[in-house]
């Protein structure tokens, strides 16, 4: 799955979609005119024939003495000894035959001309895609490990629920619609899943045990997938014309906001994006220096300014700054504020005027970070976020340490956006798309 890119053709002019015949033919005419561009003189000199080489013969170097022998019977000895092995010496290093110009001998076969290349040009297309394939294996194993304590808390508290029973009652619903509140689904989701399992069942279409696991695995996945019709769903929906893209990232103090950015500037730069970082979070003292950390750490310019500026101005120099040097995308950090703090909200709406006067459509996501483990008061600071900061994506963190990420669910539920990112780890890469398949997969598998 890709993380982030913006830049569609970014990897196509590095010329990995091309066969290894034009990257060879490519490099060939770039051959040729170089040599059209050298002085006559030079030219001549590189077109002499070169003189004739023999080349010597090579003898192995000692390296080092050789090792004491074991005290050993010496009529054994001689006759264990092993015998040594013949190797034919190749003709191209005998004496006899003088080694053969270049343009005769015959070329070592090459998938590209990129052979010791970094970038990844020495591989095929082939290639390309089976490593792409075991980066998709690698992620679902991590979010399936991410996501563990949360599937065993809900399978457990299920499979109790379905214990002993080989039929679907009242009571059996009852017991599941409190299984479902446990893992955090929140009581409106899970009263919105009952409702729909319990027409299935005045259907006929659900009359066992496993009929109703699959129903409600069914709507679980298509909450999640309502909720992506909303908000921003891809960055690749604001045109590659408009320059800085910017994203601005809110949320209240220790949800993981600093760490988020830092994660998403290094994942955004990877792609090949040209990122700054905007610390126009000046209310909290340590909060510039903890953002430098990250910046330092991933290479990524971070432009910041003296506790107490106004973020505002913070955020139109960051601009300017963005533009003069053409980045691709502007993070923004915002003021860990709460949701009841109108001073901070009116300063976040600010800033949102300032971005929207600079660049056109700006911000162009406004990503609000919920900590999984808060559960359902994270949910509460969100509804207050969205009546002024125009949230239009969750990034939740800390996915991996809580047995009640069924929160993801009652987030697209409740507040109709599509959950972009998710966190599930603390190294610089823990930082995924979240998948709405997968994490339904990966919560009944």
């Amino acid at each position: 799955m890709a993380f982030w890119r913006r830049k569609k053709d970014t990897f196509v002019t590095l010329g990995l979609n091309e066969p290894t015949e034009t990257r060879a033919a490519q490099l060939k005419k770039a051959e040729d005119e170089r040599q059209e561009a050298e002085p006559p003189a030079a030219r001549t000199l590189s077109e002499k024939p070169p003189p004739a080489i023999t080349a010597p013969v090579i003898e192995p170097a000692p390296t080092a003495a050789p090792p004491t022998p074991l005290p050993v019977d010496e009529t054994q000895a001689v006759t264990n000894r092993p015998q040594p092995i013949e190797r034919e010496t190749p003709s191209a290093l005998t004496p006899q035959e003088p080694l053969k110009p270049a343009s005769a001998q015959k070329p070592v076969p090459s998938r590209s001309p990129f052979r010791t290349s970094i970038l990844g040009l020495d591989r095929t297309i082939e290639e390309l895609q089976a490593e792409e394939a075991a980066l998709e294996q690698e992620f679902s194993v991590r979010f399936r490990r991410a996501v563990a304590a949360t599937r065993e808390s809900l399978n457990e508290k299920i499979d109790t629920v379905f214990q002993g029973r080989k039929q679907i009652d009242a009571e059996l619903l009852d017991e599941l619609e409190e299984a479902l509140i446990a893992a955090d689904i929140g009581v409106p989701t899970t009263l919105h899943i009952l409702e729909n399992v319990r027409r299935g069942i005045a259907r006929n279409q659900i009359n066992d045990i496993d009929a109703l696991k699959l129903a409600i695995k069914t709507e679980l996945l298509s909450i999640l997938q309502e909720a992506e019709k909303n908000g921003v769903v891809s960055e690749e929906s604001v045109s590659e014309t408009v320059s800085p893209y910017v994203m601005m990232i809110v949320g209240v103090n220790g949800v993981g906001k600093t760490t988020t950015i830092g994660k998403l500037a290094q994942r955004i730069k990877a792609e090949g994006n040209d990122v700054l970082i905007c610390a126009a979070d000046t209310f909290r003292a340590a909060a510039s220096d903890q953002l430098a950390i990250w910046a330092e750490r991933t290479g990524v310019p971070l432009i910041q300014q003296k506790q107490g500026t106004d973020p505002a101005a913070v955020l139109f120099d960051s601009l300017k700054a963005a533009k003069s040097r053409n980045s691709d995308v502007l993070i923004v950090d915002t003021a860990g504020r709460l949701h009841n703090k109108s001073n901070l909200m009116a300063e976040l709406e600010k800033m949102k005027r300032v971005a929207g006067r600079e660049v056109e459509g700006a911000p162009h996501e406004t990503l609000l970070v919920i900590d999984a483990v808060t559960g359902q008061n994270g949910l509460e600071q969100a509804r207050q976020f969205l009546k002024i900061a125009g949230v239009t994506g969750i990034v939740l963190t800390k996915l991996d340490g809580t047995a009640k990420g069924g929160i993801a669910v009652a987030i697209a539920r409740e507040l109709n956006l599509p959950i972009r990112y998710a966190g599930i780890g603390e190294k610089v890469d823990d930082l995924v798309v979240f998948d709405a398949e997968q994490y339904v997969n990966s919560l009944f598998e």
